[in-house]
């Protein structure tokens, strides 16, 4: 049985209680020969969105970033789009490294999937966007001190780590 799960927050279920962790940050990641600076900030409106490769309908990553992009609604995949769909986020990127198009892609993912040295990846502007990241548990689990106090190594571990692109979330719930 599962007892609780890390995952992208607001979950929305009634009988499921959160605890929020951290907030994650997007990247945008583009084909190594872009010309834009390994530091350089990307504005919203700088990503061409007609060469957007998001994640296929149904995955909450594609839903937070047509939410970032949210002219992109009606152009990706539809009528004037040229951007492309995948079912993993390793093919995703594997399509930016081969020069298919960009993609956002949130920091806890980054650094297991940029060991490809034809991808780049780049930070967003101020305010950079991003999502919650929380602990999920049955409302009724009598193991709710125990969470609280996963919850809190979790939100430790992101403070000592000091990620550049990783926000603790100090409200704990």
């Amino acid at each position: 049985a599962l007892d609780a799960a890390m995952l992208a927050l607001p979950v929305g279920e009634p009988d499921i209680e959160t605890l929020a962790l951290f907030e994650d940050l997007f990247l945008l990641a583009v084909p190594a020969a872009d010309p834009r600076v390994d530091t350089a900030r990307v504005a919203a409106g700088d990503i061409d969105q007609s060469r957007l490769i998001l994640l296929e309908d149904g995955h909450c990553l594609r839903d937070q970033a047509l939410a970032f992009c949210a002219t992109a609604r009606n152009r990706v995949g539809g009528a004037g789009g040229t951007a492309f769909a995948a079912s993993s986020l390793t093919t995703v990127m594997q399509m930016v490294a081969n020069g298919y198009g960009v993609t956002l892609i949130p920091q806890i993912a980054a650094d297991v999937e940029r060991r490809d040295n034809r991808v780049k990846l780049l930070r967003l502007e101020q305010p950079e966007p991003g999502r919650s990241i929380g602990l999920a548990f049955r409302r009724t689990s009598p193991r709710k001190a125990d969470f609280a106090a996963l919850g809190a190594v979790v939100r430790e571990s992101v403070d000592i780590a000091g990620a550049p692109t990783s926000r603790p979330n100090k409200k704990g719930g």
